[in-house]
């Protein structure tokens, strides 16, 4: 199987339609249609449904485009990886982030590196622990931030300068907003909006015994789209300060949990990892600023 033909179903996949994809491809469409035919024998399985004007993946299609993905995305990483090597001008650096506000050290640093480096390019995912670690264990990316302590056996890893802070995003005329804090016994019963992770691992150490009267409403890996069907009235969002505008017209006001309920943030990266010159260059900076 080659680079050159995931990426032919690649653009196929994105195009639902192979005219358009070889065009953009600039190969000739008999010639497209033939490389994906031979995709198909190799691998045993039809990759794409034909319709009248259009084609759409099958089950197998859909597997093999996240597979495919990751593969050229690896690719093209290290052969820029190879590129960059001997010298230090710029180059790339890729990141899968959790949410928090935490982020903006990370932004000051890059921003502070591409100052002197203006060719430095980065790459953001951003995702849960399970979808960023698997990314790095993979090799796609470079760094990861994880709102949990990771395992000190395969990962070295940094801790951000603050933890972030737990609280409630509602509806700013609803009657929990006139209190100036929350406590377990004001969810009890309530319809809840929070992460499948931080539901398992954050809010029960917040509710302790308490944690079977929860209800979680529905789960999201990002909080802004939790935050606009609290706003729609359909529930409560349990989330991390500072990710939710709050502000006078937004509709929304955040109170924090009480007791207090911290998360600390760690940049990771996998033990043994070979950098680039411009990454090494970053993270030297990033142990710079967060040990001060």
């Amino acid at each position: 199987m080659e680079m050159r033909t995931l990426r032919y179903f690649l653009a196929v996949a994105r195009e639902e339609n192979m005219t358009r994809a070889s065009e953009i491809l600039h190969v000739t469409q008999p010639t497209l249609s033939k490389q994906i035919k031979a995709l198909e024998e190799e691998l045993g399985k039809k990759l794409f449904k034909r319709r009248s004007f259009s084609i759409e993946l099958t089950d197998e299609g859909i597997l093999l485009r996240k597979r495919a993905e990751d593969l050229i995305k690896m690719a093209d990483k290290i052969t820029s990886e190879f590129t960059e090597l001997d010298s230090l001008t710029g180059g790339d650096i890729y990141f899968g982030l959790a949410e928090s506000y935490q982020i903006r050290y990370l932004a000051r640093e890059i921003k502070r590196l591409k100052q002197t480096y203006p060719r430095l390019r980065y790459h953001i995912t951003s995702g849960d622990t399970e979808l960023v670690t698997e990314k790095l264990d993979k090799g796609v990316i470079d760094f990861a931030v994880l709102a949990e302590e990771p395992s000190g056996s395969k990962y070295n890893y940094l801790v951000f300068p603050h933890a972030d802070i737990w609280g409630l995003v509602m509806p700013c005329d609803c009657p929990l907003a006139d209190k100036s804090v929350i406590r377990a016994d004001d969810l009890e019963g309530l319809p809840l909006f929070c992460s499948e992770q931080s539901w398992q691992n954050d809010i029960p150490r917040f509710c302790g015994g308490k944690m079977e009267n929860m209800r979680l409403e529905g789960s999201f890996r990002l909080s802004y789209n939790g935050s606009l069907f609290v706003k729609e009235g359909l529930g409560y969002l349990l989330t991390l300060e500072n990710l939710i505008d709050t502000g006078p017209d937004s509709g929304l006001v955040f109170r924090p949990l009480y007791p207090t309920l911290e998360t600390k943030m760690y940049l990771i990266w996998k033990k043994y990892q070979v950098f680039t010159p411009i990454a090494k260059a970053l993270l030297e900076r990033l142990k710079e600023s967060f040990e001060m």
